[in-house]
């Protein structure tokens, strides 16, 4: 570290959907930084892009990227993070990963500032940030698994393209053009780029986000099983997911079912917890049709909740309805989230 209390960081996927939203937030929230570097594959090395008004060139990312770096932000992919995370640990850099790569290693902590912060404390090296649809809804949950007990989660998503990448959202661009045009529907990418089949995203709904595991569940569904019940230190939790890809650009939308361990539990005491979690936002008056939408939650940090109710048959069931920005609380936001709480609490 250089300057006092000003980091050297390295940022590796800059390019991507959100890499380019860590570079927006490490701007926003006026980040310390001292010398910053701009890594990406060798295709896009070369490339210039423009923080905080000063041009930088982008640079292949290798081992040898990392000297003297103290904090290394990845997004580019599983396999790039598995390849050189290490490397960069190896140099004195704390990685902060974007992808599942680490996820579920046992000593990789997987962290939700507002839920986990506390694990940060115990990493090697690494910190893996969540699953963008597993974060919004820990987030919302955590509040009520603390005051009340939380025995179930069942949750349906609904979720954006962007989450896919740039090359998704131009498909659907593409697509959505070619319908109105009355065309045929090019699909090349979704619901997964390196599957054998692929369908149209524009005016369709897909209940396939990543492969299908041997178990008929998509590894998108395993990440939020699995992720929730570690993020919450719940492993006896009951987790069951459907993910489903939209036409949207932006923001993830999950309908989530919850059952709470307190009995006599009242749609108000949801409300008043949800309402005073930090970085979760209330938007929930059925009388002003008042709840969140993926357009109203695009841009913003927070994770917004609304149509809080009581199930009709199970006493102690309850739904909910959890809306994030997917590039933002549920990637770039979080990951520099973690690294503020780092410096905060010095466990560089």
């Amino acid at each position: 570290m250089t300057q006092t209390n000003h980091y050297n960081i390295a940022v590796v996927g800059a390019t991507g959907a959100v890499g380019q939203k860590m570079l927006e937030t490490l701007e926003d929230r006026k980040f310390p930084i001292n010398e910053l570097k701009l890594l990406s594959s060798s295709r896009s090395a070369g490339t210039k892009m423009i923080f905080k008004g000063t041009e930088y060139t982008l640079e292949e990312a290798t081992p040898e990227s990392f000297e003297n770096i103290d904090i290394a932000l990845f997004s580019a992919g599983g396999s790039i993070s598995q390849k050189l995370a290490p490397e960069a640990v190896k140099r004195g850099a704390l990685v902060i990963d974007n992808t599942s790569a680490y996820r579920m290693d046992e000593k990789v902590p997987l962290v939700v500032p507002e839920v986990n912060e506390a694990d940060i404390k115990d990493h090697n090296g690494i910190i893996a940030n969540p699953n963008c649809s597993t974060i919004q809804m820990v987030a919302a949950l955590e509040p009520i698994r603390q005051k009340l007990g939380l025995s179930r989660v069942i949750v349906s998503t609904y979720q954006a393209v962007s989450g896919a990448g740039n090359e998704a959202a131009d498909e659907l661009r593409q697509q959505s053009q070619s319908f109105l045009n009355g065309e045929e529907l090019e699909a090349n990418i979704m619901p997964v780029g390196g599957d054998e089949k692929h369908y149209p995203i524009a005016f369709n709904a897909l209940p396939q986000i990543d492969k299908f595991q041997e178990n008929g569940y998509t590894f998108e569904e395993m990440k939020m099983i699995n992720e929730t019940k570690k993020i919450m230190h719940s492993p006896s939790l009951q987790v069951a997911a459907t993910c489903v890809r939209l036409p949207i650009f932006t923001s993830h939308a999950e309908s989530v079912y919850v059952e709470v361990d307190q009995a006599g539990v009242t749609v108000d005491q949801l409300k008043t917890l949800i309402g005073e979690a930090e970085g979760v936002l209330l938007e929930d008056d059925p009388t002003t049709q008042t709840y969140p939408t993926p357009l109203s939650a695009a841009g913003k940090r927070d994770v917004f909740v609304g149509r809080i109710r009581k199930d009709l048959d199970q006493e102690n069931g309850f739904h909910l309805w959890v809306v994030s920005d997917n590039l933002l609380k549920g990637a770039a936001w979080n990951s520099v989230q973690i690294a503020e709480r780092v410096i905060a609490n010095q466990w560089l």
